[in-house]
């Protein structure tokens, strides 16, 4: 087909999400099938159950197969859990000719990746961050400068080898190539940021079901990245634990009842459960539900705080935080993280699709989104994502059909 055929798979600890789409007009994704079930056989971010979650993998692909009439063959997954851990690193080297070439910046970027990594774990971006040309420094695009040294500063994100292999596992159980994966804050930062806020700094927050994950862009590049072990799943335990009830029905009460603002709660509110133990149904003031959601997602958020101080990087985020995923769609979120972080913040979910769209007008689907808007910087490296250099003598569209051509049979 002239136009390219795209897919991603979002395995989440909540859900998991199969989208196939076509690229149209060189920058639009028209959604052509969704396949969404409820995730299993994963804890955390993590695989548990290997047999649990390649069965709800199969069943999401087989849902997007039959909506959109593609067969899957490749695509991208996202990659989220505490075993991601991200460095900063810096290459150096000679410039050939005295002008700067492709090869130059390729070379550039080994040598940044020539760092000593556990046997254990694997590397999964390598994204640069700005480059320096005889100690010239904040140089976007180096491509034909003239210079005798070139040094890159690259942001390396690395996982844990095992993890990941069961993750592959899990998805090629259905026949399906894994072309990237891709880490959660970096998808969803394709799809709910703008480029002023990248440019000017800002964090996105990506709240799920079983974590929390973090991305700091500045000057329009990533230069942070982390994952917390906590998410919207834990603030449905403390409501069965506080409550006294299964976690399913915790979950209803959540949705329906639930406010991260203890103080934005009317004190005269009031909602019905049935209790464990409970022969009548009980009457629970909201606040009190309130106060046991606001205790953890201000854990979350201050959790949050805490790792952007430590990356040094606090100062520099005018734009303030972006929250998506579904645990961000909790009433008075914007607010408490405000609150707690001290930054403007807002709710984002994905913007501008065309399609089979209905289900994903929601924060929840922003990594599943995301995925796709990504597989639009991949250059044919498969790890190198190039946000501001010109393309390779190839424009971006045949790359890509180089790149996805095993997507159709």
């Amino acid at each position: 087909m002239d136009e390219p055929i795209i897919v991603g798979i979002d395995i989440g600890t909540s859900k998991i999400c199969t989208l196939v789409a076509r690229v149209e007009d060189e920058s639009n994704l028209r959604i052509l099938g969704v396949g969404i079930e409820p995730s299993q056989g994963l804890r955390k971010g993590a695989v548990v159950d290997i047999n649990a979650a390649a069965l709800a993998v199969s069943r999401s692909v087989e849902k997007a197969e039959r909506t959109s009439g593609f067969e899957i063959n490749a695509a991208l997954v996202s990659l989220a859990g505490s075993h991601v851990s991200s460095i900063n690193s810096r290459g150096v080297v000679g410039i050939t000719g005295g002008i700067v070439d492709l090869d130059d910046v390729d070379r550039a970027l080994d040598a940044a990746q020539a760092v000593a990594i556990p046997h254990n774990r694997e590397i999964i971006h390598v994204i640069q961050r700005g480059f320096i040309v005889d100690g010239q420094d904040g140089i976007r695009t180096p491509i034909g400068m003239h210079g005798y040294r070139l040094e890159v500063e690259a942001h390396i994100i690395t996982a844990s080898s095992s993890t990941i292999e069961n993750l592959r596992q899990c998805v090629g159980a259905s026949g399906i190539e894994v072309s990237q994966f891709v880490l959660n804050p970096l998808a969803s930062g394709e799809i709910v940021l703008s480029e002023t806020e990248r440019q000017m700094g800002v964090a996105v927050v990506d709240i799920g079901g079983g974590t929390t994950d973090m991305a700091i862009y500045i000057d329009g590049d990533v230069w942070h990245t982390m994952v917390l072990a906590v998410g919207g799943n834990h603030v449905t335990s403390d409501i069965a634990h506080g409550l006294r009830m299964p976690i399913s029905q915790a979950e209803e009460i959540k949705i329906k009842f639930g406010h991260a603002l203890q103080s934005a709660v009317n004190p005269e509110e009031q909602f019905t459960v049935r209790s464990f133990g409970g022969d009548a149904p009980s009457r629970i003031s909201r606040v009190d539900l309130a106060n046991i959601i606001e205790a953890r997602m201000e854990e979350i958020f201050y959790l949050v705080l805490q790792e952007i101080r430590r990356s040094g990087y606090d100062g520099l985020l005018p734009a303030g935080v972006v929250i998506t995923g579904g645990s961000s769609l909790l009433q008075g979120t914007k607010e408490l993280a405000s609150q707690v972080m001290g930054l403007p913040a807002r709710i984002a979910k994905p913007q501008n699709l065309i399609g089979l769209i209905d289900q994903l007008d929601s924060p929840s689907y922003s990594t599943s989104v995301g995925l796709l808007e990504w597989a639009m910087l991949m250059s044919d490296t498969g790890q190198y994502i190039d946000r501001h250099g010109p393309k390779k003598a190839k424009n971006w569209t045949e790359q890509l059909k180089d790149l996805l051509r095993r997507l159709l049979p």
